[in-house]
């Protein structure tokens, strides 16, 4: 995991103690698919489409980030 991804992760769990709830902590290989296409998707910007603007949106929630 590079160094930024690795910032990423730890803001992630840090937020999810703050905010996770009931809300199952993602795993390392989990957190770096969700991660790997948030940030595709961000990527595009208003290139997305409806369905990719909902997954974006999904992923966003999922792991705390505005």
């Amino acid at each position: 995991m590079d160094p930024e991804t690795h910032k990423r992760f730890l803001a992630y769990r840090d937020k999810h103690g703050y905010f996770g709830g009931t809300i199952p902590l993602l795993g390392r290989d989990a957190f770096l698919a969700a991660d790997k296409e948030q940030l595709e998707l961000e990527a595009k910007g208003e290139r997305r489409d409806d369905d990719e603007e909902a997954r974006f949106e999904e992923l966003s929630k999922l792991l705390f980030r505005d």
